[in-house]
């Protein structure tokens, strides 16, 4: 049985109490909502493929169908997909753990070289790179861009999508990936 303060609230909300804001605890707080695991690449003005994971990653709309990402301005991506004006999304399945990673990791190659040993095609409309061993893709144009503190907000019109595998996705919560097999 779950105690309730004269509130509705239960008892453990009762010692709510606000602090100063800290990146730090804002993130930990943050990281309490899972979230499913990204990588986002596009094709360069270089002409070579780039990408980074990115967790923060939502549908937008039906009509027309729209996605949005949340690009850090000090992403290696970054730049490129504005240069670029388009961006492909892949899910990554919950096997993807080493990819989610790699893609994290700011001293992988860059271009094609972060891409080398990773089975991977390019999307129809934008030609960046679809991770094939992910579970579902969107190849998407740039709608709107939209600066948001440190990171850029990213409005893709999705020209193509698809399912890639029916296994589960890979999420993370708690700054850790869920274990595969987890309910998700």
């Amino acid at each position: 049985m779950t105690t309730t303060t004269g509130t509705g609230l239960p008892a453990s909300a009762a010692t709510v109490t606000a602090t100063a804001p800290d990146g730090k605890d804002f993130r930990r707080t943050a990281g309490r909502f899972p979230t499913g695991v990204t990588v986002v690449t596009t094709l360069g003005a270089d002409g070579h493929p780039h990408g980074t994971t990115v967790n923060s990653f939502t549908t937008v709309s039906m009509d027309p169908f729209m996605v949005l990402v949340s690009l850090g301005r000090g992403s290696r991506l970054h730049d490129h997909a504005l240069d670029a004006w388009s961006f492909a999304v892949t899910v990554l399945a919950e096997e993807q753990q080493d990819d989610a990673l790699w893609f994290a990791d700011r001293t992988r190659p860059t271009g094609a070289g972060a891409f080398a040993g990773r089975a991977w095609r390019p999307a129809p409309h934008s030609g960046a790179p679809v991770l094939l061993d992910g579970v579902a893709w969107f190849d998407c144009a740039v709608a709107e861009a939209h600066p948001a503190g440190d990171h850029t907000l990213l409005l893709g019109r999705v020209h193509s999508f698809g399912v890639l595998s029916d296994r589960p996705a890979l999420t993370f919560a708690d700054s850790r990936f869920a274990p595969p097999g987890a309910p998700s």
